[in-house]
C-alpha cells in the first residue's frame, strides 16, 4: 500500500529548493510582469515590495477595521479580566481539564471550497498556482488557466447542498467520539463560519450557512464536546506561489480573499519556527487573533486546535493575548477552562495540549497530548481515488495512544455537497462498534505504571504513523481507571492463551490478582499468575475484532 504521510509533509520535503527557487525566478518575473504591463491586473508580482503587497491586503480589508478593532478590545480587557494573563509564566499553570482526559477520541473533518476539486489534497489551492505540480497541469486541462480561473471560482460552486449536520453528529456519537473539530477556516483564507470581518464565508458565499454554527449545535444536541480548527495564520503566505506566474492572485480586487500571499522563507525542515524568516505585518497577526478571537466568542468551542506557523516568531506575541483570553473567556460558559492544541516549539509545552501530525509516541508522556491523522492516506480533505485506514489500524492506534496519556483525533474530509464517502462511515461505524464493547478500558482511564509490554514498537514522531509494524498477539497495552487495570491485547492468540509478562508474580510491585474478565465475553476465565507471567486461559471464539481487553482486579481491592 502506498503510504502517504500528508500535504504538508510531502510540502516539506521539497520545501527548501521550492522556496529558494523563488529568488532565481525573480528576475524571470519581473521580465514578465514589464512585458504584461501595468494593465494587466494578473501580471507576476513575486517582485513587489512586500510591504506593498501588505498595504494592498490592508486596503482590501479596510471594510472591517471598526469590528476587527472592537473584538481586539474586547480580547485585551478579557485578558486581564480571570486567572491567566497574556504572558508565559501564567500559561504554564494551565491544566487540562479532565473531560478531555477522559474523552481519548475525536473527530476532526477537513471541508471546505478545496473538497470541490478534490484532486491532489487540501493544498490544491497552493498547488494549482505552481507551474510544476500535477495539480496545475490538472486545473489547466480541467478548468483553464490561473489567470482566467482562479481558486475564487470554485467558491460558486461549493453548494454543500446535502450537508446534514443532525446525520453527521448522529454518525461521530455512533463511532464513540466524545469532540468533534471542524477547521473553521483552513489556509485557503475561507471562512467556514458566519465571520462579520470578511465577505468570503460560507455563510455569504457559496452554501449561505454558517456550517460551523449548525454543526455545533447538532454536536451539542448529541452530548458531544464542540471544537474548531482554525489555520488562518497560515494564509499568510499560502498563496504566495501565484505571485510567481500569471494568476488572478495578483489582482488587488481579491486581495481580501487571496491575502497578502506573501513568500514563504520556510525553516529548515526539523528545525523550531525560529528560523522561519517570512514577511509577517503586525496588521496581519492582529486579523488573525481577532478571527480567532471572533470563533470563541461566536461559538464557545471547548477545544482550538491551531496548526504550526502560530509558533512564527512574529505571531508568538498575540499568540499569548488570545490564550489569556480564550482561557478566561471559556470559564465564564462552562465549568472548564478551554483546550488549545499547538504543535511542535509553538506554545510553552505547559501551556497548552501538544498535538502530533500523523505521529505517535514512544512512552508515556507524562502532559498530555494528542495525536490526530486522517482516515484518508493520501489528503485530509476529500479526493478522488483516496485509499483508507482499517479499523483495525485505527483501534490498535488508539489504544497505543491512550495507554501512553494522549488522546486520537481522526479526520474525515466530506464532499464537496456535504456527503460522507461510505468508505469512511464504515470506518467510523467499526471503531464504534469496538468501543461499544471495549470502551470500559479505553473512556475515563490513565496510564499505569508501563505503557505495555511485547515485540512491536511505534515509530515515534510526528509522520510516522503508518510505520509502525503489525501488531501481534503478544503485544499488550495497559490503563487504568481507579482500582481496575486493563489489559488490551492487540491480536487473539492462536493457542488460546494470553501471557502476560508485566503480571507475572516475580514483576516488580505485582499484587496477587483476584479476577479477570474478558469484556463482551461471558465466559468465566481461568488463569495463573506464574512468576514469569499471567497466564490467561481464552474461550474458543474471541469476542469481537482487533483488539481484546482485559479487566483486571488485585486481591484485596474492591471492583
Amino acid at each position: 500500500m502506498f503510504l502517504f504521510r500528508s500535504a504538508r509533509s510531502r510540502r516539506c520535503a521539497t520545501a527548501v529548493s521550492a522556496i529558494c527557487g523563488i529568488f532565481a525566478l525573480m528576475p524571470a518575473a519581473l521580465a514578465l510582469a514589464q512585458s504584461a504591463g501595468s494593465s494587466s491586473p494578473t501580471a507576476p508580482t513575486a517582485a513587489q515590495d512586500p510591504k506593498e503587497i501588505d498595504q494592498a491586503w490592508q486596503k482590501a480589508s479596510a471594510k472591517y477595521d471598526a469590528p476587527r478593532a472592537a473584538i481586539l478590545k474586547e480580547v485585551d480587557r478579557s485578558a486581564q479580566e480571570g486567572p491567566f494573563r497574556p504572558d508565559w509564566e501564567s500559561l504554564q499553570k494551565y491544566e487540562v481539564p479532565d473531560w478531555y482526559k477522559d474523552a481519548k477520541f475525536g473527530i476532526f473533518i477537513h471541508w471546505g471550497v478545496y473538497s470541490v476539486p478534490a484532486f491532489g489534497s487540501e493544498w490544491y489551492p497552493r498547488d494549482m498556482y505552481r507551474e510544476d505540480s500535477e495539480e496545475h497541469k490538472h486545473h489547466l486541462a480541467t478548468y483553464g488557466p490561473v489567470d482566467k480561473f482562479g481558486y475564487k471560482d470554485f467558491v460558486p460552486m461549493f453548494k454543500a447542498e446535502h450537508f446534514d449536520p443532525s446525520a453527521w453528529a448522529r454518525l461521530f456519537k455512533e463511532a464513540g467520539a466524545k469532540y468533534v473539530v471542524p477547521v473553521a477556516e483552513h489556509h485557503d483564507g475561507y471562512a467556514m463560519y458566519d465571520s462579520g470581518l470578511s465577505d468570503w464565508t460560507a455563510a455569504k458565499m457559496g452554501p449561505h450557512r454558517d456550517v460551523i454554527g449548525e454543526l455545533a449545535r447538532a454536536v451539542r444536541t448529541e452530548g458531544l464536546h464542540f471544537g474548531a480548527s482554525s489555520h488562518r495564520v497560515e494564509h499568510n503566505f499560502f498563496l504566495g506561489v501565484g505571485r510567481q506566474i500569471s494568476s488572478d492572485i495578483n489582482d488587488p480586487k481579491f486581495a481580501a480573499f487571496y491575502g497578502p500571499a506573501h513568500n514563504w522563507l520556510e525553516a529548515r525542515q526539523g528545525t523550531p519556527l525560529a528560523n522561519d524568516f517570512t514577511f509577517v505585518s503586525p496588521a496581519w497577526t492582529a486579523d488573525w487573533l481577532a478571527r480567532s478571537s471572533e470563533i470563541v466568542e461566536k461559538y464557545h468551542p471547548d477545544i482550538m486546535y491551531f496548526d504550526w506557523w502560530i509558533g512564527q516568531p512574529s505571531v508568538r506575541a498575540d499568540l499569548t493575548r488570545f490564550a489569556a483570553f480564550y482561557y478566561n473567556t471559556s470559564l465564564k460558559y462552562g465549568d472548564h477552562v478551554g483546550v488549545i492544541n499547538y504543535k511542535d516549539f509553538a506554545i510553552q509545552e505547559h501551556s497548552a495540549v501538544l498535538d502530533l501530525e500523523r505521529g505517535q509516541l514512544g512512552d508515556i508522556r507524562p502532559l498530555y497530548w494528542q495525536t490526530d491523522t486522517s482516515v484518508s492516506n493520501k489528503s485530509w480533505g476529500y479526493i478522488q481515488n483516496d485509499t483508507f485506514k482499517t479499523p483495525q489500524f485505527v483501534v490498535q492506534q488508539l489504544i497505543d495512544i491512550v495507554s501512553k496519556n494522549g488522546n486520537l483525533l481522526l479526520n474525515i474530509g466530506p464532499r464537496s455537497d456535504g456527503t460522507i464517502p461510505e468508505e469512511v462511515q464504515s470506518v467510523l461505524r467499526d471503531v464504534g462498534a469496538w468501543l461499544k464493547i471495549n470502551g470500559e478500558a479505553i473512556y475515563g482511564t490513565r496510564p499505569w505504571k508501563t505503557y505495555g509490554e511485547g515485540p512491536t514498537k511505534v515509530a515515534a514522531g510526528s509522520f510516522h504513523d503508518t510505520d509502525t509494524a503489525g501488531y501481534t498477539a503478544e503485544d499488550f497495552r495497559f490503563t487504568e481507571k481507579g482500582s481496575m487495570l486493563y489489559a488490551i491485547e492487540l491480536g487473539w492468540p492462536a493457542g488460546g492463551e494470553a501471557v502476560i509478562h508485566s503480571l507475572g508474580s516475580n514483576a516488580a510491585n505485582t499484587q496477587k490478582i483476584a479476577s479477570v474478565v474478558l469484556l463482551g465475553s461471558e465466559a468465566k476465565l481461568a488463569f495463573h499468575q506464574q512468576p514469569d507471567a499471567l497466564r490467561i486461559q481464552l474461550p474458543p471464539q474471541p469476542p469481537g475484532k482487533y483488539a481484546y481487553a482485559f479487566r483486571i482486579v488485585f486481591d484485596g481491592v474492591a471492583p
